[in-house]
Protein backbone atom coordinates (compact mmCIF):
# COMPACT_ATOMS: atom_id res chain seq x y z
CA UNK A 1 0.00 0.00 0.00
CA UNK A 2 3.01 2.63 1.06
CA UNK A 3 4.53 1.76 -2.30
CA UNK A 4 1.47 2.23 -4.40
CA UNK A 5 0.87 5.29 -2.37
CA UNK A 6 4.63 6.20 -2.98
CA UNK A 7 4.29 5.63 -7.01
CA UNK A 8 1.03 8.00 -7.17
CA UNK A 9 3.01 11.01 -5.36
CA UNK A 10 6.09 10.53 -8.11
CA UNK A 11 3.67 10.68 -10.85
CA UNK A 12 1.64 13.20 -9.67
CA UNK A 13 4.73 15.19 -9.11
CA UNK A 14 6.09 14.30 -12.86
CA UNK A 15 2.66 15.37 -14.49
CA UNK A 16 3.22 19.21 -12.03
CA UNK A 17 6.28 19.32 -13.00
CA UNK A 18 5.89 18.76 -16.90
CA UNK A 19 2.45 21.57 -16.31
CA UNK A 20 5.14 23.74 -15.46
CA UNK A 21 7.91 23.85 -17.83
CA UNK A 22 4.96 23.80 -20.23
CA UNK A 23 3.16 26.88 -18.79
CA UNK A 24 6.92 28.67 -18.83
CA UNK A 25 7.83 26.89 -22.21
CA UNK A 26 4.40 28.83 -23.72
CA UNK A 27 5.37 32.04 -22.00
CA UNK A 28 8.76 31.99 -23.84
CA UNK A 29 7.33 31.34 -26.82
CA UNK A 30 4.64 33.33 -27.05
CA UNK A 31 5.97 36.42 -28.83
CA UNK A 32 7.56 33.88 -31.51
CA UNK A 33 3.94 32.25 -31.45
CA UNK A 34 2.83 36.13 -31.64
CA UNK A 35 4.75 36.81 -34.93
CA UNK A 36 3.74 33.84 -36.51
CA UNK A 37 0.16 34.65 -36.04
CA UNK A 38 0.75 38.03 -37.30
CA UNK A 39 2.22 36.68 -40.63
CA UNK A 40 -1.14 35.60 -41.27
CA UNK A 41 -3.34 38.63 -40.57
CA UNK A 42 -4.86 41.31 -42.82
CA UNK A 43 -3.15 44.75 -42.15
CA UNK A 44 -6.25 45.95 -40.35
CA UNK A 45 -6.03 42.45 -38.46
CA UNK A 46 -2.72 43.25 -37.43
CA UNK A 47 -3.20 46.32 -35.87
CA UNK A 48 -6.62 46.13 -34.36
CA UNK A 49 -7.15 47.34 -30.72
CA UNK A 50 -7.99 44.79 -29.09
CA UNK A 51 -5.21 42.36 -30.66
CA UNK A 52 -7.22 39.71 -32.22
CA UNK A 53 -6.83 36.15 -31.83
CA UNK A 54 -9.08 34.71 -33.75
CA UNK A 55 -9.10 35.75 -37.28
CA UNK A 56 -9.30 34.66 -41.03
CA UNK A 57 -5.90 33.52 -42.04
CA UNK A 58 -4.51 34.70 -45.50
CA UNK A 59 -1.39 33.86 -47.23
CA UNK A 60 -1.26 37.21 -49.21
CA UNK A 61 2.09 38.64 -46.63
CA UNK A 62 3.72 35.95 -47.95
CA UNK A 63 3.10 36.34 -51.21
CA UNK A 64 4.29 39.97 -50.96
CA UNK A 65 7.59 39.28 -49.40
CA UNK A 66 8.22 37.93 -52.99
CA UNK A 67 6.39 39.55 -55.38
CA UNK A 68 4.75 43.01 -55.48
CA UNK A 69 2.43 44.69 -58.04
CA UNK A 70 3.55 46.99 -60.68
CA UNK A 71 2.05 50.69 -60.86
CA UNK A 72 -0.08 49.55 -63.40
CA UNK A 73 -1.38 46.96 -61.80
CA UNK A 74 -1.31 44.35 -64.08
CA UNK A 75 2.31 42.30 -63.38
CA UNK A 76 3.91 40.92 -60.43
CA UNK A 77 7.36 42.40 -59.62
CA UNK A 78 9.91 40.31 -58.18
CA UNK A 79 11.03 42.28 -54.43
CA UNK A 80 14.59 39.95 -54.67
CA UNK A 81 13.95 38.82 -51.10
CA UNK A 82 14.46 35.16 -53.06
CA UNK A 83 18.08 35.96 -53.39
CA UNK A 84 18.42 37.77 -49.95
CA UNK A 85 17.27 34.62 -48.02
CA UNK A 86 19.85 32.52 -50.65
CA UNK A 87 22.68 34.48 -49.59
CA UNK A 88 22.12 34.50 -46.12
CA UNK A 89 21.77 30.66 -46.24
CA UNK A 90 24.91 30.47 -48.22
CA UNK A 91 27.17 33.25 -46.21
CA UNK A 92 25.94 31.58 -42.73
CA UNK A 93 26.50 27.60 -43.98
CA UNK A 94 29.75 28.93 -45.19
CA UNK A 95 31.12 30.33 -42.54
CA UNK A 96 30.06 28.87 -39.78
CA UNK A 97 31.18 25.21 -41.77
CA UNK A 98 34.58 27.05 -42.48
CA UNK A 99 35.07 27.65 -38.97
CA UNK A 100 34.05 24.62 -37.48
CA UNK A 101 36.76 22.90 -39.87
CA UNK A 102 39.28 25.33 -38.67
CA UNK A 103 38.48 25.16 -35.13
CA UNK A 104 38.01 21.53 -35.06
CA UNK A 105 41.58 21.15 -36.11
CA UNK A 106 43.20 23.68 -34.02
CA UNK A 107 41.51 22.38 -30.93
CA UNK A 108 42.76 19.01 -31.50
CA UNK A 109 45.78 20.39 -31.02
CA UNK A 110 45.26 22.55 -28.41
CA UNK A 111 43.80 19.34 -26.49
CA UNK A 112 46.95 16.89 -27.63
CA UNK A 113 49.96 18.73 -27.98
CA UNK A 114 50.14 21.70 -25.91
CA UNK A 115 52.56 23.95 -26.32
CA UNK A 116 54.04 26.45 -23.85
CA UNK A 117 51.71 29.31 -22.85
CA UNK A 118 49.14 26.56 -24.17
CA UNK A 119 46.52 28.95 -21.75
CA UNK A 120 47.82 32.25 -23.02
CA UNK A 121 47.76 31.69 -26.60
CA UNK A 122 43.68 29.98 -25.92
CA UNK A 123 43.00 33.77 -23.76
CA UNK A 124 44.55 35.88 -26.53
CA UNK A 125 42.36 33.73 -29.06
CA UNK A 126 39.04 34.15 -26.61
CA UNK A 127 39.39 38.01 -26.43
CA UNK A 128 39.68 38.52 -30.17
CA UNK A 129 35.52 37.40 -29.71
CA UNK A 130 35.18 39.92 -26.49
CA UNK A 131 35.41 42.97 -28.78
CA UNK A 132 32.26 44.57 -29.59
CA UNK A 133 32.09 44.57 -33.47
CA UNK A 134 31.29 47.91 -33.51
CA UNK A 135 34.95 48.73 -32.54
CA UNK A 136 36.48 46.62 -35.13
CA UNK A 137 34.41 48.03 -37.84
CA UNK A 138 36.68 50.75 -39.33
CA UNK A 139 39.48 49.01 -39.94
CA UNK A 140 37.54 45.98 -41.47
CA UNK A 141 35.69 48.03 -43.82
CA UNK A 142 39.24 50.17 -45.02
CA UNK A 143 40.54 46.51 -45.36
CA UNK A 144 37.31 45.48 -47.08
CA UNK A 145 37.71 48.10 -49.81
CA UNK A 146 41.64 48.24 -49.92
CA UNK A 147 41.20 44.61 -51.00
CA UNK A 148 38.56 44.79 -53.16
CA UNK A 149 36.21 42.11 -50.76
CA UNK A 150 33.78 44.46 -50.38
CA UNK A 151 30.61 43.65 -51.47
CA UNK A 152 31.81 39.98 -51.71
CA UNK A 153 30.60 36.64 -50.88
CA UNK A 154 33.76 35.60 -49.86
CA UNK A 155 34.58 38.61 -48.00
CA UNK A 156 31.62 38.47 -45.73
CA UNK A 157 32.26 34.32 -45.76
CA UNK A 158 36.22 34.55 -44.49
CA UNK A 159 34.70 37.95 -41.91
CA UNK A 160 32.16 35.42 -40.16
CA UNK A 161 34.26 32.46 -40.27
CA UNK A 162 37.25 34.64 -38.60
CA UNK A 163 34.92 36.04 -35.70
CA UNK A 164 33.06 32.27 -35.16
CA UNK A 165 36.60 30.83 -34.90
CA UNK A 166 37.37 31.99 -31.17
CA UNK A 167 33.87 30.23 -30.17
CA UNK A 168 34.54 26.95 -32.62
CA UNK A 169 38.07 26.24 -30.54
CA UNK A 170 36.61 26.43 -26.92
CA UNK A 171 34.07 24.71 -27.46
CA UNK A 172 35.54 21.86 -29.21
CA UNK A 173 38.47 21.68 -27.08
CA UNK A 174 36.60 21.17 -24.12
CA UNK A 175 34.60 18.14 -26.14
CA UNK A 176 38.66 16.86 -26.86
CA UNK A 177 39.66 17.04 -23.95
CA UNK A 178 36.55 15.11 -22.33
CA UNK A 179 37.83 12.04 -24.68
CA UNK A 180 40.12 9.30 -23.40
CA UNK A 181 43.04 9.38 -24.80
CA UNK A 182 43.90 5.34 -24.16
CA UNK A 183 41.61 4.47 -26.89
CA UNK A 184 44.08 7.18 -29.09
CA UNK A 185 46.76 5.24 -27.53
CA UNK A 186 46.16 1.99 -28.32
CA UNK A 187 45.16 3.16 -32.15
CA UNK A 188 49.01 4.10 -32.22
CA UNK A 189 50.79 1.25 -30.83
CA UNK A 190 48.22 -0.70 -33.65
CA UNK A 191 49.90 1.44 -36.14
CA UNK A 192 47.42 4.24 -37.11
CA UNK A 193 48.57 7.54 -38.15
CA UNK A 194 47.72 10.52 -36.70
CA UNK A 195 45.51 11.65 -39.02
CA UNK A 196 43.68 7.86 -38.69
CA UNK A 197 43.47 8.19 -35.11
CA UNK A 198 41.55 12.17 -35.73
CA UNK A 199 39.31 10.87 -37.89
CA UNK A 200 38.72 7.76 -36.77
CA UNK A 201 38.96 7.43 -33.83
CA UNK A 202 38.18 11.34 -32.31
CA UNK A 203 35.66 12.61 -34.43
CA UNK A 204 33.06 10.05 -34.49
CA UNK A 205 33.15 10.38 -30.77
CA UNK A 206 32.53 14.60 -31.38
CA UNK A 207 28.89 14.19 -33.27
CA UNK A 208 27.03 15.74 -30.40
CA UNK A 209 30.22 18.42 -29.81
CA UNK A 210 30.01 19.37 -33.93
CA UNK A 211 26.54 19.75 -33.81
CA UNK A 212 26.47 22.17 -30.64
CA UNK A 213 29.12 24.16 -31.82
CA UNK A 214 27.48 24.26 -35.09
CA UNK A 215 24.20 25.11 -33.83
CA UNK A 216 25.50 28.16 -31.92
CA UNK A 217 28.24 29.21 -34.58
CA UNK A 218 25.14 29.48 -37.05
CA UNK A 219 22.48 31.22 -34.75
CA UNK A 220 25.04 34.01 -34.05
CA UNK A 221 25.66 34.39 -38.19
CA UNK A 222 22.49 33.92 -38.92
CA UNK A 223 21.14 37.10 -37.02
CA UNK A 224 24.22 38.75 -37.55
CA UNK A 225 23.69 42.58 -39.01
CA UNK A 226 26.12 45.49 -38.73
CA UNK A 227 28.70 43.93 -41.19
CA UNK A 228 26.02 42.66 -43.14
CA UNK A 229 24.37 46.18 -43.46
CA UNK A 230 28.54 47.64 -44.04
CA UNK A 231 30.03 45.44 -45.86
CA UNK A 232 27.45 43.60 -48.43
CA UNK A 233 26.34 44.85 -52.02
CA UNK A 234 22.64 44.79 -53.56
CA UNK A 235 23.71 41.41 -54.52
CA UNK A 236 25.27 40.10 -51.64
CA UNK A 237 22.40 41.60 -49.39
CA UNK A 238 21.24 39.19 -46.37
CA UNK A 239 17.83 39.32 -44.82
CA UNK A 240 18.18 41.31 -41.91
CA UNK A 241 19.54 44.08 -43.91
CA UNK A 242 16.94 43.63 -46.39
CA UNK A 243 14.01 43.56 -43.38
CA UNK A 244 15.58 46.60 -42.03
CA UNK A 245 14.85 48.18 -45.91
CA UNK A 246 11.40 47.38 -45.50
CA UNK A 247 10.76 48.98 -42.06
CA UNK A 248 9.28 52.55 -43.03
CA UNK A 249 7.44 53.60 -45.74
CA UNK A 250 4.21 56.28 -46.50
CA UNK A 251 1.71 54.10 -44.86
CA UNK A 252 3.84 53.04 -42.00
CA UNK A 253 5.61 50.02 -40.89
CA UNK A 254 3.11 47.01 -42.70
CA UNK A 255 3.65 44.38 -39.34
CA UNK A 256 1.80 41.68 -41.70
CA UNK A 257 4.64 41.76 -44.09
CA UNK A 258 7.17 42.39 -41.34
CA UNK A 259 6.14 39.39 -39.20
CA UNK A 260 6.00 36.96 -42.57
CA UNK A 261 10.06 38.00 -43.54
CA UNK A 262 10.52 36.84 -39.77
CA UNK A 263 8.24 33.06 -40.02
CA UNK A 264 10.52 32.37 -43.37
CA UNK A 265 13.72 33.94 -41.17
CA UNK A 266 13.37 31.46 -38.18
CA UNK A 267 12.38 28.44 -40.27
CA UNK A 268 16.07 27.01 -41.51
CA UNK A 269 17.30 27.54 -37.94
CA UNK A 270 14.34 25.53 -36.68
CA UNK A 271 14.79 23.19 -39.54
CA UNK A 272 18.62 22.77 -38.21
CA UNK A 273 17.99 22.77 -34.62
CA UNK A 274 15.26 20.16 -34.97
CA UNK A 275 17.36 17.90 -37.13
CA UNK A 276 20.42 18.27 -34.86
CA UNK A 277 18.23 17.51 -31.25
CA UNK A 278 19.72 14.12 -30.48
CA UNK A 279 23.30 15.67 -30.75
CA UNK A 280 22.34 18.89 -29.67
CA UNK A 281 21.10 18.20 -25.79
CA UNK A 282 24.47 15.69 -25.59
CA UNK A 283 26.48 18.28 -26.84
CA UNK A 284 25.20 20.86 -24.22
CA UNK A 285 25.92 18.39 -21.41
CA UNK A 286 29.15 17.10 -22.83
CA UNK A 287 31.23 15.74 -19.55
CA UNK A 288 28.02 16.38 -17.15
CA UNK A 289 26.26 13.48 -17.60
CA UNK A 290 27.44 9.47 -18.74
CA UNK A 291 25.88 8.32 -21.77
Amino acid sequence: MFGKRKERGLREAGWGQTLFAGAIGLIYFFPVLWIIMTAFKTRTDALATPPKFIFTPTLDNFVSVFWRVSQQGNEAISTGFGLYFFNSVFVAASGVLLALIIGTLAAYGFSRYPLKGNDTYLFVILTTRMLPPIIVIIPIFLMFRLTGMSGSYYGVILLYAAFNLPFSIWMMKSFFDELSGDVEDAARLDGSSERGVFFRICLPQLKAGLAATAVFALILTWNEFLFALLLTGSDTRTVPVAMARTIGGELGVDWGLLAAIITLFLIPVFGVTYLLQNHLLRGVTFGTIKK
